[in-house]
């Protein structure tokens, strides 16, 4: 293997690993609270990691079907975060 080659596998190995401790991080966060807008907001994070640690498997496996499967969970993370927010704010998600 070339030098490139293992810094890269190197780098993907240390960002599965970081994206890993943020998602524990922000489960932490939706168990702990104290708040509800806390929880929506580590909701959303969470989201969030769950497409990073996607498109890290997409990258690392050579797959391109993972990206496609990472903007599938980036808009229902978008429409269940901004139906939950509507919900807490409101009391009801449709008018």
């Amino acid at each position: 293997m070339t030098l490139a080659t293992e810094m890269m596998n190197w780098s993907l190995y240390a960002a599965f690993v970081i994206v890993a401790i943020a998602q524990i991080m922000a489960m932490i966060r939706l168990w702990i609270g104290p708040s509800t807008g806390d929880r929506i907001l580590a909701l959303d994070t969470m989201f969030i990691n769950a497409i990073g640690l996607i498109v890290l498997l997409g990258i690392a496996q050579g797959v391109q079907i993972y990206f496609e499967a990472a903007l599938i969970i980036a808009m229902l993370g978008f429409v269940s975060t901004v139906a939950y927010a509507r919900f807490v704010l409101r009391g009801d998600i449709i008018e």
